[in-house]
């Protein structure tokens, strides 16, 4: 399974190297700001999958990637990225 990310056409300067945005939520979008190891982790390639089936690569919020996820399942998902 793969996924293409979209160029980002506008590049924030609060965004460190090896670093990217996504926006989360399911009608309020909220920016995070996530690693991008995190592309490695399944659970993040899944959201990105169904991403790309919805919005293909036209995401509607220039800058980042969307997806339409609530936002407390985004942050359960990532923060199990954490534990050791």
């Amino acid at each position: 399974m793969g996924f293409r990310l979209p160029s980002l056409i506008k590049r924030r300067s609060d965004v460190p190297k090896g670093y990217l945005v996504v926006y989360v939520g399911e009608n309020e979008k909220n920016r995070f700001v996530i690693p991008i190891s995190y592309l490695n982790q399944p659970s993040i390639q899944d959201l990105l999958s169904q991403a790309e089936q919805e919005f293909g690569f036209d995401h509607p919020i220039l800058g980042g990637l969307t997806i339409r996820c609530r936002e407390d399942v985004f942050l359960y998902i990532t923060s199990r990225f954490h534990r050791s």
